[in-house]
This record gives C-alpha cells, sequence and structure tokens, in this order.
C-alpha cells in the first residue's frame, strides 16, 4: 500500500514519461510510438545466438543457424530481448554515454523476460567488464547495471570475477575473428575465481552481441576458471546479413513486453 502510494505522489509530482522520447505516459513505460519502433524479439529463435528464426514454425531449443553452425560459441546458449536498432538503440546509447541510469531497471525487466529459463537455472550472473580507463570515462559499467537486478536468492551477482585487463581498440568495422583477435587475452577471471566458480551454472550479461566475440571471450574465461555452463544474455542482437537470418518481427504486442504499452493491438 505505501509503494501504490508513494508511486502514485511521485507521479503527481513528476507526470509519468516515455523513457525514450519523453512523451507523457500514462505509466513509466514506453509510449505507443516508441513501442511500436522497437523490435522486442518474439517466437522462434536461434538457440546458440539468440537471432528471430522466423522460418522455423515453432520454438526448437536445439536448432542452430548457420553462423552458430560454422563457427559455434564459447557459450552454451544465448538470448537477446530485442534486435539492436531504433528505440532499443537509442536507449542502450543513452545508458552507455548519457548517464541515464534509470533505464537499467527497465533494460533488467527486458532480459528476465527473454532470459525465461536460462535465468531460473543460473546460479551466478557475471557482467562482460570494462577496462577501468573505460569505467573511469563512463562513470559505471553498463553490463553491471542492467545486471544487477537480475540477482535472486540463490543466483548470486558476481561483478568481480572477470577483469579487463588489456585496454582495446575500438571494435567498430571488425569481423568475428578480427574482433577476438582484437580481444585476446584481455578478459581474465579474478584471482579467487575459481574457488566461486567451481561446477556452477554462469550468465554472463551484456548490452548488445554483434558477433559475439565479447562473449565468448568471457564465456572462455569463466570455464576455465571452472565454470560448469555459460549461458550469455543481452540486451540486443545485432541482426546478421547471413542468409540464416532473416529480418525480424516487431513483437506483436498481444503478450506486454515489460515497459510496453498495457493495451493490445
Amino acid at each position: 500500500m505505501l509503494s501504490r502510494t508513494l508511486s502514485k505522489v511521485a507521479d503527481v509530482m513528476a507526470p509519468p514519461v516515455c523513457p525514450a522520447c519523453g512523451a507523457e505516459t500514462e505509466a513509466r513505460q514506453l509510449c505507443g510510438s516508441c513501442f511500436a519502433e522497437a523490435r522486442f524479439i518474439a517466437g522462434p529463435i536461434c538457440g546458440g545466438c539468440g537471432r528471430p528464426e522466423p522460418r522455423l514454425s515453432l520454438p526448437d531449443p536445439d536448432f542452430r543457424c548457420s553462423a552458430c553452425l560454422r563457427a559455434p560459441h564459447a557459450f552454451t546458449e544465448a538470448r537477446a530481448a530485442a534486435v539492436y536498432g531504433g528505440t532499443v538503440r537509442r536507449m542502450i546509447l543513452s545508458l552507455k554515454h548519457a548517464d541515464r541510469q534509470e533505464l537499467a531497471p527497465l533494460m533488467a525487466r527486458w532480459l528476465a523476460a527473454a532470459a525465461g529459463p536460462l535465468l531460473e537455472e543460473t546460479e551466478i550472473i557475471v557482467p562482460v567488464p570494462l577496462h577501468w580507463r573505460r569505467r573511469l570515462k563512463r562513470g559505471t559499467n553498463q553490463a553491471a547495471e542492467i545486471a544487477r537486478p537480475l540477482a535472486a536468492p540463490g543466483r548470486a551477482f558476481r561483478p568481480d570475477l572477470l577483469r579487463r585487463v588489456r585496454a582495446t581498440p575500438s571494435q567498430g568495422g571488425l569481423d568475428r575473428g578480427q574482433r577476438l583477435a582484437n580481444l585476446h587475452g584481455a578478459i581474465q577471471p579474478a584471482r579467487y575465481a575459481a574457488r566461486v566458480l567451481s561446477g556452477r551454472r554462469v550468465l554472463v550479461v551484456d548490452d548488445v552481441m554483434t558477433t559475439g566475440a565479447t562473449l565468448d571471450t568471457s564465456a572462455r574465461a569463466l570455464i576455465a576458471a571452472g565454470a560448469s555452463r555459460v549461458d550469455a544474455l543481452v540486451i540486443a542482437v545485432v541482426q546478421q546479413t547471413d542468409d540464416a537470418h532473416m529480418p525480424a518481427s516487431t513483437h506483436s504486442g498481444q503478450e506486454p513486453f515489460p515497459g510496453g504499452p498495457q493495451t493490445e493491438d
């Protein structure tokens, strides 16, 4: 009751607005226009990279796209809340570069909805680490901020288990092989990580997956330290040009995604 009262007071003092565009809304969620532009992933996906696979008639957790078959990832499965672009892209960039930390709880809800059973079976949540210089420049690690709310009893949040020991150049414009080479040796487990990770199931979290190189490098470090299995979870996945990845459909809105309009179209 107290929580509802405080929420009503907050709405009077500061009317709820869309977190993406600032337009007034009935609740603190995406407005209709921003939600329609967000490409939340619904329906069949590739279990390996989490990208939508609309050519599958039914979900198949064992399905792997041709890109994942050619170059399997170090993590076992991946899930993404959305395809990178539009509203989701703007919000991620705002979180990373404009210090919009208030977006993190909403994005964490997106992550939880996308992860499903992967999150329920996870024992340890580890965000992809930032090098200290980049973290100092940004003020925070956005991967840690979106991963922190996913912790629960029996599911520990451990941002200390991975370290970025070397600053790496921008990954923009690089293919998967070049990104992996760029990251070689840059992400390492902490000295005490083996005591925590041994035999445990881990979920590594980041904001965006392009080729999966950063998540792969993180997963290898966690497995080397003793993790029994590592899965990956991101807010958004970049749609690849590979012919196995057809354009994703926009979420229908019939089952409201966290933060989206609570009405049916």
